[in-house]
This record gives structure tokens, sequence and C-alpha cells, in this order.
């Protein structure tokens, strides 16, 4: 691909920069198509010296300016500003469609269902303890206490 881009040039904190026509393969500095003008920010104000109608017409070829390029461009007035579109996200259709092998619940391991059923036998494990007092209530075991820290805490 074709790009229009900046070569930087000058010496070291003085820079200067080409406005050049360069494959997109080719390093920043390195080799170029055409020259088409240059920019040197240092001045106040900048000077700016573009061959509008190389632009245009390398981007009637499919060149396709770099954003700092496209910046310089427009502020010279070669270039039209076009302010940039996002496409919205595609929204989903309105009837949704299943999965053709939806797995069901109940086949999912830890589905709803068996933590439930899991929940339900605790309670009714800790029901039975309760009543037979061998053992401390699940709601102890459940906070994270165990029974030995009980014990080293108790008098």
């Amino acid at each position: 691909m074709v790009k229009i881009r900046l070569k930087r040039m000058g010496a070291k904190k003085r820079p200067f920069y080409r406005l050049v026509v360069a494959d997109s393969r080719s390093p920043r500095d390195g080799r170029f198509i055409e020259l088409l003008g240059f920019y040197d920010p240092l001045p106040n104000p900048a000077k700016v010296q573009i061959d509008g109608d190389k632009v245009r017409e390398w981007i009637r070829k499919g060149a396709r300016p770099s954003d700092a390029a496209r910046a310089l461009l427009v502020q010279e007035g070669i270039l039209a500003k076009v302010p940039r579109v996002f496409k919205p996200a595609p929204e989903p259709d309105s009837a949704p469609q299943a999965p053709a092998a939806a797995p069901v619940a109940s086949d999912m391991p830890g589905s709803a269902e068996e933590v439930e059923a899991a929940e339900d036998a605790a309670a009714a494990g800790a029901a039975e303890a309760a009543q037979d007092g061998d053992a401390e209530p699940e709601a102890a075991v459940a906070e994270g206490e165990s029974a030995d820290a009980e014990a080293e805490t108790a008098p």
C-alpha cells in the first residue's frame, strides 16, 4: 500500500519534515517515491509548503495519508475535514435462535438443581446432627470456624 507520510529530517532537537509518498513497508526515514512538500514546525508560525495537485493525484491513485499527514493537509485546506464516523454495534436479531443441541440445565454439572439438592442434603444432615447432639451445627463450619479453633479459645 502506498502512504502519504512525514519523513523526519534535520538535526537532533531541530526537526524538519518532508511530506512524501512512500511504500508502507519502507522505513519512516527511508526510501520514498515522490516528494510532495515540507513542514518546518520550529518557526512561529510554522512553515508549510505542499504541492496540492500532486497530493490530489496520489490520493486519486489510492495513496492513503497517515494521521499526521492528514492533519497537515486539512490544516492547509488541501483535504476537506471529514468527521470520523463509527459504525454502531450490530443489533441482535428480534428472534434469537437457540442452538440446535442446547444442554439442559440438569445435565450440566453444578446446575441450580444440583446446588439446591446439595444444600437440602446438608441442611438435613445438620438437623440430624443437632438432634443427636454428637456434632456441632453446620452453621459454625459454614462460617469457616473449625472445632479445633473453638477448643483453643474456650476457657
